[in-house]
């Protein structure tokens, strides 16, 4: 007579065995990437809510909205109050360029992680029209774009991305352009060819 199966005998054994040890590696980096991702999405709150109480923020009127949990998006606004605004009734131009000031950086920061130093190196603002009511900028990198910088920093020593945000109006109106010129570099190494961030020669050593 023939013995019964039992379905038990018949399922992958993964506490033990050889099939257990081969998944072990992958249960482990799973379990390091659900860690990092954990540990981003923390970084991430805590930014937004000190950046919403960072003092030239508030004098401003700037409201960061939103931080993706992997650094990828960032949304501000600034509303149009008795207090911050200009003589003819719109808002600053130098209010318009802060609100979009070191968002690109803070993001390629980290992303890049701490290999990496990253600056601020130029800007400039194009201004469309009067800025009036709540203004909005949405700031972008995506995961191709820096693994792409990563990969440029490695080989070249130094790389000077540039990104483009746009200030628009509660109606979807061009208010503002504003492109930024960023310096980034692997710690471990010196660009002998391109300047520094703050205008000094390429050996120079920067503040880290």
């Amino acid at each position: 007579m023939e013995k019964p199966v039992n379905i038990r005998d018949l399922a992958p054994r993964v506490q033990s065995g050889s099939s257990g040890c081969r998944l072990k590696p992958f249960l482990a980096d799973r379990e390091t990437a659900m860690n990092r991702s954990s540990s981003r999405r923390r970084r991430a709150r805590k930014l937004r809510r000190l950046l919403r109480i960072y003092p030239p923020n508030l004098g401003a009127g700037i409201e960061v909205t939103r931080i993706s949990d992997d650094f990828s998006i960032i949304e501000v606004r600034m509303k149009l109050r008795w207090w911050n605004r200009n003589y003819v009734g719109s808002h600053f131009g130098g209010s318009l360029y802060s609100m979009c000031d070191p968002y690109f950086m803070l993001m390629l920061l980290d992303q890049l992680g701490s290999d990496f130093i990253v600056w601020d190196k130029a800007a400039t603002i194009r201004f469309r029209r009067p800025g009036r009511g709540t203004m909005s900028a949405t700031f972008r990198i995506s995961p191709e774009e820096v693994e792409a910088i990563r990969q440029d920093a490695i080989r070249d020593g130094v790389v000077e991305p540039t990104f483009t945000a746009r200030v628009e109006d509660q109606d979807g109106q061009l208010v503002a352009e504003v492109e930024k010129l960023l310096y980034v570099r692997p710690k471990n190494r010196r660009s002998s060819e391109k300047e520094s961030p703050r205008g000094g020669p390429a050996e120079a050593p920067l503040s880290e």
